[in-house]
């Protein structure tokens, strides 16, 4: 919040044409989002492209840069209407041609995992981990059912609390990798089009 007011300041305090301060704003904002700041990025760029006047290189500079960052955190995968932004329509191109990849769902990876420890890092191609789940829970699942056959009370307990907290853990497990790979893929997708848009600046 206290940069959005920098940001009026700034342009209230220096001619409208002055290219210096805009980029003096829009760099710091991009450094924001580098360092997760996203949602006060955006709110500065949208001040100050407010501040500016229509068609100037940086007022579209900002709408595009507040666009795609607006984007990534929503991990979207197209853009808004385009108006006349030279930058949007080189970012929408990048779209066009590189089309998204279609993001795993991370609760039927921990659904499957539920039905069957290891099911869920298989289905996202992680045989090694699912190897590791079948061998932590599997044998401590028989050893469960062996102890509740023979009525072997607080042991039975005991391996069964044991069975549910590393399966539960196998479960996380399969559900946090498919979120990190779907942002992995996202960013993979998205930072070359934030290039593709002829903008400056990493905010990754």
């Amino acid at each position: 919040m206290p940069f959005i007011f920098f940001a009026l300041l700034l342009f209230f305090a220096v001619p409208a044409h002055a290219e210096e301060p805009s980029a003096q704003v829009y760099h710091t904002a991009i450094g924001m989002a580098a360092q997760g700041k996203t949602a006060e990025a955006v709110a500065a760029l949208q001040a100050a492209s407010a501040m500016l006047p229509a068609q100037n290189m940086w007022q579209q500079r900002m709408i595009t840069a507040a666009m795609l960052l607006q984007m990534k955190q929503q991990q979207l995968h197209s853009l808004p209407a385009l108006a006349s932004n030279s930058n949007l329509l080189l970012a929408d191109a990048y779209i066009r041609t590189h089309p998204a990849t279609s993001p795993h769902n991370p609760w039927f990876a921990g659904s499957l995992g539920t039905l069957f420890p290891g099911a869920g890092h298989a289905w996202l191609g992680r045989w090694h981990d699912a190897r590791m789940a079948a061998i932590l829970v599997i044998p401590m699942l028989l050893l469960t059912l062996w102890a509740a056959r023979r009525q072997m009370g607080p042991v039975t307990l005991f391996f069964a609390a044991i069975t549910l907290w590393l399966w539960s853990g196998t479960i996380f497990s399969a559900i946090s990798l498919s979120q990190r790979e779907n942002m992995e893929a996202y960013m993979q997708w998205w930072q070359p089009m934030w290039q593709a848009a002829a903008l400056s600046g990493q905010p990754w």
